[in-house]
């Protein structure tokens, strides 16, 4: 008796084994760059339980939709996306594959996503990817029905694998997450929890390995308030030793708040060549008086204090900023200050929005709510004047060189598509040759979204 029941362990041990194998898992991210690194880690975590990413929900034996709360109705879209999820699931056959809700949709709802989407197998938070492999192991035995929603102790990175699988030029490094600002519109603090920041010999580790071994050229520091980090050292001072690395070429960092801009900070972008002459600094509004019920904690002059400060110290430094209009009780005179700042720091790229109530925010239940074509009225007179900038600044680096990153292919056979210094997509043709390089490139045209471009003289020797 005792030999069969080793033998039934045996049997069972290799058939679960064998079952977890060849896995295919379908994630699909919404939102910021924070989520598109979340969801790259989701993929190493399931990697050693035998899950392999697909781009194909055909293929998928796991679907988890990693999801952003930021915009209005983002959950309203998630249970959308849901329902397809479901029918899709029905209508194929597919009765065991799995779907997953992550990310800040599923912090923000809970348990109530599971009341209003039994057909979900499982929801996890922003903090709760590590406990992946438990979550799908649970669910196939039990069938659905777990939540991980909590703020772990330990911190989650301290769970993930050491090493990612992530291969290509250009990276994303998560260094700080959380939010300790509290701006009445947002919900980052309550679904990405307080301020956090990775000891900086962690990160050193993490880029080392991804420019050693996977290849990456550039890296991209992220964190809700990446310039808040302080890991050991400040976010200058990780700058300062990330750039030792001998083949990594260039550096960024987004997101940053007006309050957390150092004078480290600005003089690192006079000092280091690698960290690019691009910043992400959102202001939200102009009028000091919708900052103040913002919970900004900075006027509008502070904030150009800081560009001013930055354009001192490198001269081609560029700027992209975010937008709120239609905050509760904004009147015309305050959207007539946020045009104002427009037109002073002249903006190479912009994000606008019309203001969206987030439940459970201090905002939401606010005086004074602004109708909503009053909102769009001025939203439309906002990206009027930002595309009208970001077309300038398009045009005026025609004719210029800039070294490029290609990192992916473009619309047209032989074209490739890279990053500029300053965030802006370039296409070239013929270039196929040069997947994966830094190249110079010389500027020949420019839209309103993206510029093209041409080997300059010897770019092509230099990058081989």
């Amino acid at each position: 008796m005792l030999v069969f029941m080793r033998l039934h362990a045996m049997v069972r041990k290799r058939v679960n084994s064998w079952y977890y194998m060849n896995k295919k898992v379908h994630i699909k991210t919404y939102g910021c760059q924070m989520n598109v690194y979340d969801s790259v880690r989701m993929a190493d975590v399931l990697a050693p339980a035998g899950y392999e990413e697909t781009p194909l929900l055909e293929e998928a034996d796991l679907v988890i939709l990693n999801t952003c709360h930021i915009r209005e109705k983002a959950a309203e879209k998630v249970y959308s996306e849901l329902g397809r999820l479901r029918d899709f699931r029905k209508e194929s056959g597919r009765g065991d594959m799995l779907i997953a809700v992550g990310g800040c949709v599923a912090q923000a709802e809970g348990e109530e996503m599971l009341r209003r989407a039994p057909y979900v197998d499982f929801v996890m938070g922003s903090q709760s990817y590590h406990e992946l492999p438990r979550l799908v192991r649970e669910a196939r035995t039990k069938k659905g029905g777990g939540v991980a929603l909590d703020f772990p102790q330990v911190q989650k990175f301290d769970l993930l694998p050491q090493e990612s699988r992530a291969q290509g030029s250009a990276a994303f490094v998560a260094v700080q997450e959380g939010c300790d600002k509290f701006c009445t519109f947002c919900v980052v603090p309550y679904t990405r929890g307080a301020e956090y920041s990775r000891p900086h010999a962690d990160i050193m580790r993490e880029v080392r390995d991804l420019v050693e071994n996977k290849g990456a050229i550039e890296v991209t520091l992220l964190g809700q308030n990446v310039n808040a980090y302080h890991g050991g050292v400040s976010l200058a001072g990780l700058i300062v030793q990330l750039a030792e690395i001998e083949g990594l070429e260039r550096i960024r960092y987004t997101t940053s708040h007006p309050r957390d801009m150092r004078d480290d900070l600005l003089e690192a972008h006079r000092d280091i060549p690698k960290l690019m002459p691009y910043l992400h600094l959102p202001i939200q509004a102009g009028s000091d008086r919708i900052l103040k019920a913002m919970n900004r904690k900075h006027t509008a002059a502070e904030y150009i204090e800081t560009i001013e400060k930055l354009r001192a110290l490198r001269l081609d430094m560029a700027f992209s900023g975010d937008f709120i209009v239609g905050f509760p009780g904004e009147s015309d005179e305050d959207f007539e200050d946020t045009l104002r700042v427009v037109e002073t720091v002249g903006y190479a790229s912009a994000y606008s929005f019309k203001y969206s109530p987030r439940p459970g925010t201090p905002a939401a239940d606010m005086e004074a709510q602004v109708p909503e074509e009053v909102k769009s009225e001025r939203l439309s007179r906002l990206q009027a004047l930002l595309n009208r900038q970001m077309q300038q600044f398009n045009e005026s680096c025609v004719g210029r060189e800039m070294e490029v990153i290609l990192d992916r292919p473009g619309k047209h056979p032989g074209q490739l598509v890279g990053r500029s210094p300053y965030n802006q997509a370039v296409h070239v043709e013929n270039a196929a040759h040069l997947a994966g390089k830094l190249v110079k490139l010389r500027i020949t045209s420019a839209s309103a979204n993206s510029l093209g471009g041409e080997l300059a003289q010897g770019a092509a020797s230099e990058a081989a």
